[in-house]
């Protein structure tokens, strides 16, 4: 599914909208991240939409947002989605822009600290083809740079002892609901 494309950019609160129905229905609804549920039921993510139109604005935002997720406080804001909409809509931008991105963690001295996962509605793996459903376990609706705290992530991984096999399991998912299946389910998160 290729992210929406307009003149206007779109209403922030759209994308928030459709960011939230993606998790809700895709990542918490298929459990293809185990982890997902518990912030988002206890309302500790915080979405920021960019206006950003170019990838030097971007890291400009991205270095705000690491900043404001080392400032809050954990209880209130687990982790950020930083959602931009107006830039890196082609997939090959976006994953370049990811080694900045990372060199900017390292330079802000967070590395270890925070990490940065990637999503994105054109996502694709190393080696797969286009149309392989296993992209599907990081395409979201826009663009999106998730920062996490490593610590989060440590916690995690010791509640659910199989967090290695979390991969394996969403790819078996995926091919058992099929293309199509995927694909009613975008609709379902765009049209709801």
């Amino acid at each position: 599914m290729t992210a929406p494309q307009a003149c206007v950019p779109p209403d922030p609160a759209l994308v928030v909208k459709t960011t939230r129905k993606w998790l809700e229905l895709a990542v918490i609804g298929l459990n293809l991240c185990p982890f997902a549920k518990s912030v988002f039921v206890h309302d500790q993510i915080r979405y920021v939409v960019s206006d950003a139109t170019t990838e030097t604005a971007l890291l400009v935002e991205l270095r705000l947002a690491l900043s404001d997720l080392m400032q809050a406080d954990p209880d209130r804001v687990e982790t950020t989605l930083l959602i931009h909409p107006g830039v890196l809509a082609n997939f090959s931008d976006y994953n370049d822009f990811l080694e900045p991105a990372d060199a900017l963690l390292c330079d802000m001295e967070l590395d270890g600290v925070l990490q940065i996962a990637s999503f994105h509605p054109d996502y694709q793996f190393a080696g797969t083809a286009p149309d392989d459903i296993e992209n599907a376990t990081n395409r979201s609706p826009w663009p999106i740079l998730h920062l996490l705290r490593e610590s989060s992530i440590d916690r995690a991984v010791l509640a659910f002892p199989d967090a290695s096999n979390i991969f394996e399991r969403n790819i078996a998912l995926l091919h058992q609901i099929g293309q199509t299946g995927w694909d009613q389910l975008q609709r379902r998160i765009m049209t709801e």
